[in-house]
């Protein structure tokens, strides 16, 4: 990764800027990656997701909001790494993975109701989306979101 690193968003241990592309500290068997402001997900071959950057509002699912310059693993709200995730996608200041049976889950900040659960608290850890089950992709803007349910509908908060 190359650019801007104040937050620790290049995830290569530092918060120096980078002109040249460098390899993220710790990574490997990355099938997927995503975005966001200024934070990242990495998702691993094993459906691990992994995060790093800026955690202000527990973007990162580590259950802290202390900034991290290399990748630490995304938890659920019971303290267990989350899993068996298929897709992962970042908005401005939450996080978004679909696991592979058809649940998604999301954690960071969650003013206008972004992470679905019909509050506006934010959360460190991943918790599950109310009401969406049968799920094959998921987006997340700035802040909202997308879900493509197995019959062709679309879902959005």
């Amino acid at each position: 990764m190359w650019g801007y690193n104040n937050r620790g968003q290049l995830g290569n241990g530092t918060t120096t800027d980078s002109d040249t592309p460098a390899a993220v500290t710790g990574l490997s068997n990355v099938e997927h990656i995503a975005a966001g402001k200024e934070h990242m997900l990495a998702l691993k071959t094993d459906g691990t997701v992994w995060a790093w950057g800026y955690n202000n509002y527990g973007q990162l699912g580590n259950d802290t909001t202390t900034n991290a310059t290399t990748p630490v693993q995304v938890k659920t709200a019971t303290g267990n790494n989350l899993s068996d995730i298929v897709e992962i996608s970042a908005g401005e200041a939450h996080s978004l993975a679909l696991k592979a049976d058809g649940t998604v889950w999301a954690w960071g900040c969650n003013t206008n109701g972004r992470l679905g659960d019909g509050t506006q608290t934010h959360s460190h850890t991943a918790i599950q989306v109310i009401g969406l089950s049968d799920m094959t992709d998921i987006t997340a803007g700035g802040r909202h979101n997308l879900a493509i349910k197995n019959d062709g509908t679309v879902w959005a908060w």
